[in-house]
């Protein structure tokens, strides 16, 4: 990608204007930061609003293949975000295009999965079959509600008589309303497990998925927003792209402390009103204490006063600094005891 280096590391710069006016596109991530289900997450289509206001462009990067651009694009409109087709990147047709590449324009191909991978299958000029029978020379399987034992054992039949097979992506979980439910990656370890044969992942994290965003928006510093560690984050450090966590989908604080090194977001934010707002700078002092807002964390006590999101990102740079689970932590006062049961950190740092 073409565009500024990352920032120095992650949650250690800070971002003293809103990273709306500081980036030129955001490349979101949908299910669990946008929208969870079919419905928006609260204030959303709001912060979307005021991002595009400050002069922040849009495009939406999902690794969920079940619906095709067109159908996501109407759902967003639908929450009162504007959206075209091509603001769209899917994971179908991102597999789409890997398997165009390697078996060219006569390849065969089973979709498994929902409406959205057999359509970017017919639109990258690809055939697409119903049966094993009719040897496929490759298996796309992505997110599909209707996924079932049928489609399933037809995957498996052809990938055992040779097919490649193909995953749009390796979620374990997607999130919804009643909480997380299976996702793509345990359809597909469904498959690998029968088979024996681990699949070709072409969703995020690979980069490929943000690049072809980039190069439709001619973007020239992307800020990355998603809500998983794996996938949305990984997949921005791969392609040297800032990144902003948001809190509204699968990855919880007690998960975002524990993140390895090649996971670390740039931001975190409750949710995608940080976007339009600075993000303050977490400072490392000498005697090892980490200030950010008004809080500190020092030794084994977390003290001050703030917001709670200002607490996890204190209590990150602590946590990744030593690359090792914090130490119990005491709370002083109540407004800190407040915060951390606010981000369900209790149990989590001993406190």
């Amino acid at each position: 990608m073409s565009h500024p280096p990352r920032a120095a590391g992650p949650l250690t710069a800070g971002c003293s204007a809103p990273p709306s006016e500081v980036y030129d596109v955001a490349l979101l991530d949908l299910d669990g930061v946008v929208y969870v289900g079919p419905d928006a997450v609260p204030g959303v289509p709001a912060a979307l609003a005021a991002a595009r206001a400050a002069g922040m462009r849009l495009g939406f990067v999902t690794n969920n293949a079940s619906r095709t651009p067109d159908d996501v694009a109407e759902h967003l409109r639908d929450l009162d975000i504007p959206a075209e087709p091509s603001d769209v990147i899917t994971s179908s047709q991102a597999a789409a295009s890997v398997v165009a590449g390697l078996f060219g324009q006569s390849g065969r191909v089973l979709p498994v999965g929902g409406p959205g991978v057999a359509a970017a299958l017919t639109a990258a000029g690809l055939t697409v079959v119903e049966r094993a029978e009719d040897r496929p020379d490759a298996v796309v399987q992505g997110y599909g509600r209707e996924v079932g034992w049928a489609q399933l054992a037809e995957a498996v039949v052809a990938v055992r008589n040779g097919a490649r097979h193909v995953a749009t992506n390796s979620d374990a979980t997607i999130p919804s309303p009643r909480g997380p439910l299976p996702g793509n990656g345990a359809m597909v370890g469904v498959v690998a497990g029968v088979t024996g044969q681990a699949p070709l992942v072409t969703g995020k994290p690979d980069p490929a998925m943000h690049e072809e965003c980039v190069r439709r928006t001619g973007a020239r510093r992307p800020l990355v927003v998603g809500d998983r560690l794996d996938t949305d984050i990984e997949g921005a450090i791969l392609g040297a792209c800032d990144s902003l966590l948001v809190l509204t989908g699968v990855t919880t604080p007690a998960e975002l402390l524990g993140a390895p090194a090649n996971a670390r977001p740039t931001y975190v934010a409750v949710d995608l009103h940080g976007l339009n707002e600075s993000h303050p700078q977490p400072e490392l002092l000498a005697d090892n204490t980490v200030r950010c807002g008004g809080w500190s964390v020092s030794g084994s006590t977390l003290a001050g006063s703030g917001t709670a999101i200002d607490v996890l990102r204190a209590l990150c740079v602590a946590a990744w600094r030593v690359d090792a689970p914090l130490r119990p932590i005491t709370p002083h006062g109540t407004g800190a005891a407040q915060a951390l049961s606010e981000l369900d950190l209790r149990a989590a740092i001993g406190a």
